[in-house]
């Protein structure tokens, strides 16, 4: 009987211990709800937001560019998508945040007593690191990838500058856009100027060495030349045949002696040794003959027009580049303007303070299972 009274007082200390542990539990999640509910609702500073929607539009559209039914069916911005991440991601950087600190003083702004504890930087003198760290938590980018918009998002303690952040952000992503544009094309053109003046330069060379040649041999045209001795060889060959009938004619009734057969025969030697000369001129042993020199001609000729015709694609390419640096514009098109807030959206004091309070009820009954876990461990 005394061990029954005994284990029934333990089990009264016991369950007094529970109640008074589950009491402080329930008492300490009361409290915090409490001071959340405090903050959120009368302590937590008010954050105006501001709003912009924005596109990227090039105005450099290629002669033989296609439209890509596959991004029109999927509602993308088809080649715009590259720009659009690069202008979010250019937007977001420490870059952009010195723009916007030198501008706005955004280090005062963010770190001003007046505003709460937690929500505002602590120091103003904060490292950079940690700057930009609470700088993203005040300004989204989100890209909608279905209709290929940016939608900037600006949070500041007064409306005023959540208006002036997302109005620089608009202005510094279109200068920003056609600065790389036209740096892209001001190289491209630079590099298509270098080739042209170092193919000029080769161009004038290749001249130049066809004039020396000429001046050299004492020929404007080898070839020409050539060509002319030909024909004068045909001409004497013709002759050389003549002689030969008439010839044939005349010993047919004259005498071998005659002074006639006599002049003719003189006269094909005389044609003989003209074809010969001027077949030396062609074609020579030496090596000195005109063949030699129409080849060496013709090299240089060619050489020339070779290096002329890549003068002139380079000229086209070069003025194609130039017309193409002017057209190529990312012009940054403004589907809604950075709006003016009139109130304050953040925080959603209804909505943070009923999470708060949930997460803290959450955590105060899985304490409260804990400590019922280890109680009957101990038993």
């Amino acid at each position: 009987m005394t061990k029954i009274i005994i284990n029934n007082s333990e089990m009264q200390k016991k369950i007094k211990s529970a109640i008074k542990c589950c009491n402080s539990i329930v008492g300490v999640a009361i409290i915090t709800s409490v001071l959340s509910t405090v903050y959120w609702v009368l302590i937590a500073s008010d954050r105006y937001v501001s709003e912009a929607h924005i596109i990227i539009q090039s105005t450099s559209l290629g002669g033989g560019q296609t439209v890509d039914f596959a991004s029109l069916l999927g509602g993308g911005s088809g080649g715009n998508q590259a720009d659009q991440l690069l202008l979010r991601d250019h937007l977001l950087s420490v870059d952009m945040l010195n723009k916007l600190d030198a501008q706005l003083k955004l280090r005062q702004h963010y770190s001003n007593d007046e505003y709460d504890l937690f929500s505002r930087m602590w120091s103003q003198d904060a490292e950079i690191e940690k700057f930009h760290s609470y700088y993203l938590t005040r300004v989204t980018i989100e890209y909608n990838e279905y209709v290929g918009v940016l939608v900037i998002k600006s949070q500041a303690y007064d409306a005023e500058t959540a208006y002036a952040i997302s109005s620089l952000l608009v202005s510094e992503g279109e200068n920003f856009m056609n600065k790389m544009a036209h740096s892209l094309a001001e190289n491209q053109v630079l590099f298509l100027e270098t080739q042209v003046s170092d193919i000029n330069k080769r161009f004038m060379d290749a001249s130049q060495a066809v004039l020396a040649y000429q001046d050299e041999k004492g020929l404007v045209s080898p070839k020409s030349t050539t060509e002319n001795i030909v024909g004068i060889i045909a001409s004497l060959r013709v002759r050389f045949t003549e002689l030969e009938t008439e010839l044939s004619t005349d010993q047919a009734y004259l005498v071998p002696g005659h002074s006639k057969i006599v002049q003719i025969k003189q006269q094909m030697k005389a044609v003989q040794k003209q074809i010969k000369q001027e077949q030396n001129k062609l074609a020579s042993r030496e090596g000195r003959a005109l063949n030699s020199d129409v080849m060496e001609f013709q090299r240089l000729e060619m050489e020339a027009e070779f290096i002329q015709d890549i003068y002139k694609t380079a000229l086209v390419a070069l003025e194609g580049g130039r017309i193409e640096a002017t057209r190529t514009i990312k012009k940054v098109t403004v589907l809604q303007s950075p709006t003016q807030p009139e109130y304050s959206l953040e925080p959603c004091r209804l909505y943070n303070t009923t999470v708060y309070i949930l997460i803290i009820l959450l955590l105060s009954g899985i304490a409260n299972l804990l400590l019922a876990i280890v109680r009957d461990h101990k038993d």
